[in-house]
């Protein structure tokens, strides 16, 4: 007895071409996508996009208050350290 499953169909060729050719096109776009997540200079571009849009996002005064602070925290540090020799 002949199961419905494995029973032959008909088949539409152009309807199957039309699939193939669909699931190639996703293929080819897969691995392209592939491609360039791991290309080492995608990703450098990558890193350096993202460094340029933080560094954008920083707002000049704060950056040379936080500057400012770091030099005189320094500085103190080094005339203590001086003088308690």
């Amino acid at each position: 007895m002949a199961d419905a499953e494995t029973d032959a169909k008909p088949v539409d060729q152009d309807a199957l071409v039309a699939d193939i050719e669909q699931t190639r096109l996703q293929l080819a776009r897969t691995i392209d996508a592939i491609a360039d997540r791991v290309s080492p200079q995608k990703n450098v571009e990558r890193l350096k996009d993202e460094v340029r849009r933080r560094v954008s996002q920083i707002d000049p005064i704060m950056a040379g208050g936080v500057a400012a602070a770091v030099v005189v925290t320094t500085t103190v540090f080094f005339i203590w350290r001086h003088r308690k020799r």
